[in-house]
């Protein structure tokens, strides 16, 4: 009996030990770098810093098969499915605006008219977390640590306030002004270093630069699409046209600084602002500062992830991180910050996109109001189309005693027929149907009932709405939108590469382990092994 008591002894030990192994860090810094697909690292590693980008690859723990399981790869929705720990269909941001079926209005994800934008001009910055359905990693840790700080940071307001959620302090840029804002939702006024920081005008000394290129024309990966207006050799042409073309004059607008560099630069100095007035990972309460640098996601848009704007950005970007990085170590040490690098979804190719693999929403609209018309009457039938789900009039539909599931899959039957589509699920055949199936669970991993539209459209790859002056999109199940960097460094991260599967949703409930905290309540992700395994003492 004694030795059975000795046995029982030492297993409560061990678990206990276990449980005491874990290094918690002080502050989590999680850096989301807007449309960046997982290759870009190697891609453009010859021009990278080592203490950049490559220190996270390199240094630190890299996971080569991260992806969202979702087709609705949209920076909202994965920004939700991050912080929250579920996916679209349980936390419910599938779009940033969808329509209301019982009065067909058009209702948008954070606007908010009932709150006030603090410290900027009349009806600016009325944005709130309302229409966030459930609570985010920081939400928890704010409930069971009040003493813990948690920051949401972006040039975009939808995207702070998504990763910020309900509770912690949330700041973006008012382009009209470039200050830094937030709304009456999240506090009664902007904190005073913030009003300090905005009083110094910081924004004003770019607007009358040049965005040139960094480096020498010749060691960029990508090269300018514009036709040489030089004579010469074609190797001159390459190299010239690069100076000729190139430079981007700035309008003297604020808001042209979101389509500049320059913005993620100043997203990188408000972080820092944010860790020295905050006293950020100063005490045991863990803290969590969440950063996402939208530039590149606008950039790559407007001109291309293979064009010489998008490069040299990204180097540019590169040297922001590692200051960032190595002034938050300075600060409070490696050992005590986890710095998590990850995106929000990868992107479309243009070298695939051609004129013919445009999708033409509008004409798809009035095709499909058309068709639907020629059977059931005249009417509007399609009320929108918001990120690849069709809204239909369902009032239309009840008031003329129509079967919304047959409306649905005629209408279904019908889209099948546009080029550019490959599947299209109905709102009723999700809602009463589980499928195991690949492409359809993505679809259906996407949907939210209440939220989503009556059909979801899935295009085939390489296809992409017609979007006026973008160039590529995001928003589909391939694994050139899924597929994303994952990538730890400090807190004595060994370095480490793993090829594990790793399923995004998982990444909120693995920090809830690290910093002891219960993970979000609607998380239906678990701790990633490979991850706590790193957190050992």
């Amino acid at each position: 009996m004694k030795k059975y008591f000795i046995a029982i002894l030492l297993i409560t030990s061990t678990i206990t030990s276990f449980a005491e192994s874990i290094r918690k860090p002080k502050l989590i810094v999680n850096i989301i770098v807007g449309q960046f697909r997982e290759s870009y690292i190697n891609k453009y590693s010859d021009n990278l810093s080592p203490n950049g980008l490559l220190k996270f690859a390199n240094n630190g723990a890299s996971f080569s098969e991260a992806r969202y399981d979702f087709m609705q790869t949209i920076t909202p929705a994965t920004l939700s499915t991050l912080t929250t720990g579920t996916n679209p269909s349980s936390h419910g941001v599938v779009t940033e605006h969808w329509v209301d079926y019982v009065n067909n209005n058009t209702i948008s994800l954070i606007d908010d008219e009932s709150v006030h934008g603090l410290d900027c001009d009349e009806g600016v910055g009325q944005y709130s977390p309302a229409n966030l359905t459930v609570p985010t990693l920081g939400d928890m840790l704010l409930n069971e640590s009040p003493k813990s700080s948690v920051i949401s940071i972006a040039s975009s307001p939808i995207t702070s306030i998504v990763m910020g959620g309900n509770s912690s302090d949330v700041y973006w840029i008012d382009d009209s002004r470039f200050n830094w804002i937030s709304s009456s939702a999240y506090m009664e006024e902007l904190p005073a270093w913030v009003k300090s920081y905005n009083e110094l005008r910081v924004a004003t000394d770019y607007l009358d630069i040049k965005w040139e290129l960094s480096k020498k024309p010749s060691s960029y990966v990508n090269k300018s699409d514009d036709k040489p207006t030089i004579s010469g050799s074609e190797e001159q042409h390459n190299r010239l046209k690069d100076f000729m073309t190139f430079n981007k004059e700035i309008q003297k607008n604020y808001s042209q600084l979101l389509l500049n560099p320059i913005s993620n630069t100043l997203v990188a100095e408000f972080a820092k602002q944010a860790v020295v007035y905050k006293e950020l990972g100063e005490d045991e309460h863990t803290d969590i500062l969440n950063i996402c640098f939208d530039t590149p996601r606008y950039i790559s848009q407007l001109y291309g992830n293979n064009s010489i704007e998008f490069e040299d950005m990204l180097y540019r970007l590169d040297a922001d991180i590692e200051d960032l990085v190595t002034f938050i170590t300075t600060q409070i040490g490696i050992d005590n910050v986890l710095f998590i690098l990850t995106s929000d979804h990868g992107t479309s190719d243009p070298q695939s996109i051609k004129k013919q693999n445009l999708f033409n929403t509008s004409q798809f609209k009035v095709i499909l109001n058309s068709f639907l018309g020629s059977q059931y009457g005249e009417g509007e039938w399609v009320l929108g189309y918001h990120n690849r789900q069709i809204y239909l009039n369902r009032n239309l539909i009840y008031k003329k005693n129509l079967d919304i599931e047959e409306v649905q899959n005629r209408a279904a039957s019908f889209s099948l027929q546009f080029r550019g589509v490959s599947h299209v699920l109905s709102a009723t055949a999700m809602q009463n149907s589980y499928f195991a199936d690949s492409y359809a669970q993505m679809i259906q991993n996407s949907f939210y009932p209440k939220r989503g539209g009556d059909l979801t459209i899935n295009l085939m790859p390489g296809w992409i709405e017609q979007d006026s002056g973008a160039k590529i999109l995001s928003g589909s199940m391939y694994d050139y939108d899924t597929y994303v960097p994952l990538m730890l460094y400090g807190c004595g991260i060994i370095p480490t590469k793993n090829s594990t599967p790793i399923n995004m949703k998982d990444i909120a409930p693995t920090l809830a382990k690290i910093i002891e905290v219960s993970k979000p309540i609607a998380s239906t992700g678990a701790a990633i092994q490979p991850i706590i395994t790193l957190f050992k003492q």
